[in-house]
């Protein structure tokens, strides 16, 4: 994500199934909410895997370079608007990755109106201004702090309502961890959807929250820009950690 308010900016961030398992109905989702450079659902090319390192029903290997090793972190945008019917298929595959007990704490504000981006440039630092005000939009990951209300609903196996009602520390801890991987999930929907995004923190959570979420009890986590990003000069694509540096097998 780009640096938090006072710092500096950071580099850029940059089917083939076993038996019994679901494949995708490509018919799930509306071919006009498919943007240029999307994921094809229905498209996996026989041979296309690479031996020895992807198993069977993994992506292929350009869906992979799609949604990580060639995504990079947008900063500026092309004009181009994006509909709402990509927006509405983006919050149709983000709600399916899982949360826990399905608890989905995460709200989603995606700003667009030239009223909505004047509001929020408000609460932005000034070294994210322009890349945020140029692109089409801007979502506004949060969370729910009493998102145990929808629990009834959305977990009717057990009474989980009770798990975090009168239980502060337990529910802000689940809403900010849960809502928090919903925000990834939306990052990864809108490049498999062909949009480029621009993650970010860089600007004044109170602010915002007093600006769009007053009343609501709902709190701001972090912003992604989105749309079809311009490439001009890039940064050079920071290193990573190695699997032996960050990983460890117990």
């Amino acid at each position: 994500m780009a640096a938090a308010a006072g710092a500096g900016i950071l580099p850029p961030m940059d089917a083939i199934d076993p038996p019994g398992r679901p494949t995708l109905d490509p018919t799930a989702l509306d071919p006009t909410a498919l943007e240029p450079g999307a994921l094809d659902p229905t498209a996996l090319e026989p041979g296309a895997l690479e031996p020895g390192a992807l198993e069977p029903g993994a992506l292929e290997p350009g869906a992979l370079d799609r949604l990580f090793r060639e995504a990079r972190t947008a900063y500026a945008w092309k004009p181009d608007a994006v509909p709402d019917d990509t927006l509405r298929a983006l919050h149709g595959l983000l709600k399916m990755g899982p949360t826990s007990a399905n608890c989905s704490p995460a709200r989603f504000v995606f700003v667009r109106s030239d009223e909505g981006k004047a509001k929020l440039k408000q609460a932005l630092s000034p070294g994210n201004v322009e890349k945020t005000m140029s692109a089409p939009v801007i979502a506004i990951v949060a969370h729910d702090p009493k998102f145990y209300d929808e629990l009834p609903r959305l977990f009717p196996h057990a009474d989980a309502r009770s798990w975090f009602a009168g239980n502060w520390s337990l529910a802000d801890t689940t809403a900010f961890r849960n809502g928090t991987l919903q925000g990834a999930y939306l990052i990864l929907a809108a490049r498999a959807l062909g949009l480029d995004c621009g993650p970010m923190s860089g600007f004044d959570n109170a602010r915002l929250d007093e600006l769009f979420f007053a009343g609501s009890g709902w709190k701001s986590n972090f912003l992604v820009n989105l749309g079809f990003g311009v490439w001009g000069p890039e940064y050079t694509r920071a290193p990573r950690l190695s699997f032996d540096e960050a990983c460890r097998l117990a």
